[in-house]
């Protein structure tokens, strides 16, 4: 048994042919080891033999390696760094807004129902202005302009005189004479209205004239007037045609509201007086669109107030209307009166204050010397002009925190009669370096 083991693994793999053996009786082959040694060196024979055999691969010497199929030739990219997103230079000049002021200003001097100057006739001749008078064009509900001067000089009155009859000697030749013209009717000559003062200036020149006026007072406001043109006052801006009774109800529904909410309210408000099956019109200019004072007189309030108008407003605005529907209000009145008497008629009116009726003054009847001490923006600017470091004073409590109302009026009165322009002045002034006017 033993020798015959030896002699199996003597041989190794090399018999191929199955043995047989009889143990205990019975035949057995002893090829199941042999073929599985035989089975597993096959494999790696065969290995060995296929480089050889593989008609794809060249022949090798036994001292070199094989060689791996070259990789294709790429060119090299050169690694770019990222690049930096340059951020456009700073204007040096900051434009300012068309009215620095709360919303509701820009809803009094607007004739849309979205806060934009839509009412800014394009063509439109200069006009005698004065800085106390009212130099804005006001137009009426029925369409007419009323302004405080006429756009061109009054001419003397003229007549036409009526034909001379013809002698009798000459009527036989000549033929018969014609018809007479009646006579044309005199041009009364009128100057401005009672209270207005004679103009000193033009549209077109008033904001140069103010300009000047302020820097001759202090020299140092110069970088704030280069920096910033006002707007409100100059050419364009004395265009605009401002409807009374709008600017002042547009300018009660933008009480103590979003400019977003105050718009919003006033298309609604709008909306209540508009044919609901009426084309939109193709006109910009949709002043028509806002109802005359005697209609808004006549509405109940239940219905003012679908629009989004609180029970107080709504009593406000019909109560404006009254005075209008009644003339105890009118633009030929506003046109009129003086500064003070401005300030009287329109404080009376209930949903009317100081301040509302100082920014309808000055930004809708472009009156030009208009101060308004109650304004915490004035405030602010007044304390930066007169060099006391306001945020220090931010914290403190009280109405005049910034400056006294007196101190106010004090500093301001030797810019008038151009006061307006330089409250406008006061708005602007933390946007600009304010160490040349302190004399730093």
């Amino acid at each position: 048994m033993s020798l015959r083991r030896s002699t199996r693994i003597s041989t190794g793999t090399t018999v191929d042919t199955p043995e047989k053996a009889v143990q205990n009786g019975t035949l057995q082959t002893t090829t199941g080891k042999k073929s599985k040694t035989a089975s597993t060196k096959a494999p790696a024979a065969s290995k060995k033999r296929k480089p050889a055999t593989s008609p794809t691969l060249p022949t090798q010497t036994s001292n070199t390696l094989p060689t791996e199929p070259e990789p294709d030739f790429t060119v090299p990219t050169t690694p770019t760094t990222k690049r930096r997103r340059t951020q456009p230079a700073k204007d040096a000049l900051k434009a300012p807004p068309l009215t620095p002021t709360p919303s509701g200003v820009r809803l009094m001097v607007s004739s849309s129902p979205i806060p934009l100057p839509s009412n800014i006739q394009a063509k439109q001749k200069a006009r005698p202005a004065e800085p106390h008078a009212t130099n804005a064009m006001l137009s009426t509900p029925g369409g007419s302009r009323v302004s405080a001067y006429t756009s061109s000089p009054v001419k003397p009155p003229t007549f036409d005189p009526v034909p001379k009859e013809v002698p009798e000697e000459t009527a036989e030749a000549e033929p018969a004479p014609k018809k007479p013209k009646r006579a044309k009717k005199a041009v009364i000559a009128t100057g401005p209205p009672l209270g207005v003062p004679p103009p000193t200036t033009t549209t077109e020149t008033l904001l140069q004239d103010a300009c000047a006026h302020l820097l001759r007072v202090d020299p140092k406001l110069a970088p704030v007037i280069e920096q910033h043109h006002c707007t409100p006052f100059s050419p364009t801006g004395l265009m605009e045609v401002v409807e009374p009774f709008q600017a002042l109800a547009s300018g009660i529904i933008g009480q103590q509201v979003s400019g977003a909410a105050a718009a919003s309210i006033k298309r609604k408000f709008i909306a209540l007086f508009s044919p609901p099956a009426s084309a939109p019109s193709s006109s910009s200019d949709s002043s028509s669109a806002f109802p005359a004072p005697a209609v808004v007189a006549a509405t109940p309030l239940e219905t003012l107030r679908t629009a989004g108008l609180s029970q107080r407003k709504a009593e406000y605005i019909q109560g404006l209307a009254q005075k209008f529907a009644s003339g105890e209000l009118s633009a030929q009145k506003l046109v009129a009166a003086t500064d003070a008497e401005v300030m009287e008629m329109l404080i009376a009116v209930r949903g009317l204050g100081r301040w509302s009726v100082e920014m309808f003054a000055c930004f809708g009847l472009k009156r030009c010397d208009v101060f308004s001490t109650g304004d915490l923006g004035v405030q602010r600017g007044m304390a930066t002009y007169v060099g006391k470091d306001v945020a220090k004073l931010k914290g403190k409590g009280g109405k005049w925190k910034y400056m006294s109302e007196q101190d106010m009026l004090d500093t301001a009165a030797k810019f008038s009669p151009y006061r307006s322009l330089f409250m406008w002045y006061m708005w602007r002034i933390e946007d600009v370096d304010v160490s040349v006017m302190q004399g730093v």
